[in-house]
């Protein structure tokens, strides 16, 4: 049988291996799995905050393409708004963006690269509402699934925090 001592004298030599900083690391460790397990999927996945309250409430209601049809809507508006366009859809993006005479400028139009750069987004504003907000607004059964949505999401906040880093807010 070990003396008491030595069973002591093994602890501590254990014990004396975990540090304040090995502790602090574990315990950080596990706080934040717990926390990316807590995580909205709008936070995992960086949707834009400024996006309308209801488009989180149709996502946490399981109406994922309702989610973005709001959120495609939202975006048409922001558009709308900051050019002093009437116009709606493919028509507002193609006219507001258009590289030639934009009423929304992305880029200064300084080079050729800047310029392709306007016009590369004017078709994915256009091709958003177009592609993903058009058929949730025409279509009687629209059904998309959870991460469809969030890439639908994601892809609003794009352009979203696009027109944000061209001075649009």
């Amino acid at each position: 049988m070990a003396n008491p001592l030595d069973r002591f004298e093994s602890i501590v030599r254990v014990a004396v291996g975990f540090t304040d900083a090995t502790i602090r690391a574990e315990l950080q460790a596990v706080d934040e799995a717990v926390t990316e397990q807590q995580l909205h999927p709008f936070d995992k996945r960086n949707v834009h905050p400024g996006l309308p309250a209801k488009v989180r409430t149709f996502f946490d209601n399981g109406h994922y393409a309702e989610a973005t049809f709001e959120a495609f809507k939202y975006l048409d508006k922001v558009v709308q708004k900051f050019s002093g366009s009437t116009k709606s859809g493919e028509k507002l993006m193609m006219e507001v963006f258009n590289e030639a005479a934009p009423a929304l400028k992305l880029t200064a139009l300084a080079s050729q690269s800047e310029i392709d750069e306007q016009r590369g987004f004017k078709f994915l504003f256009s091709g958003g509402v177009v592609a993903i907000r058009n058929p949730r607004g025409h279509e009687v059964d629209q059904v998309d699934d959870v991460d469809t949505c969030l890439d639908h999401l994601a892809f609003a906040s794009l352009l979203i925090r696009r027109m944000e880093q061209a001075g649009y807010t």
